[in-house]
């Protein structure tokens, strides 16, 4: 039987999370009449981030 993967399931669930977070700051960004593409997002990615 095979072994599961929590951590990539781990990942998979915060990945969405984040996209549904972005979409939701864009339909806010377009009902304020903004254009979302020049509005920085909220929260730098992880991997992007520098420590």
């Amino acid at each position: 039987m095979a072994k599961p993967n929590y951590a990539f399931e781990k990942r998979q669930r915060d990945l969405d999370k984040k996209k549904k977070k972005e979409e939701k700051r864009q339909r806010k960004a377009m009902a304020q009449g903004k254009n979302p593409a020049e509005d920085p997002p909220q929260m730098p990615d992880d991997e992007t981030a520098i420590t």
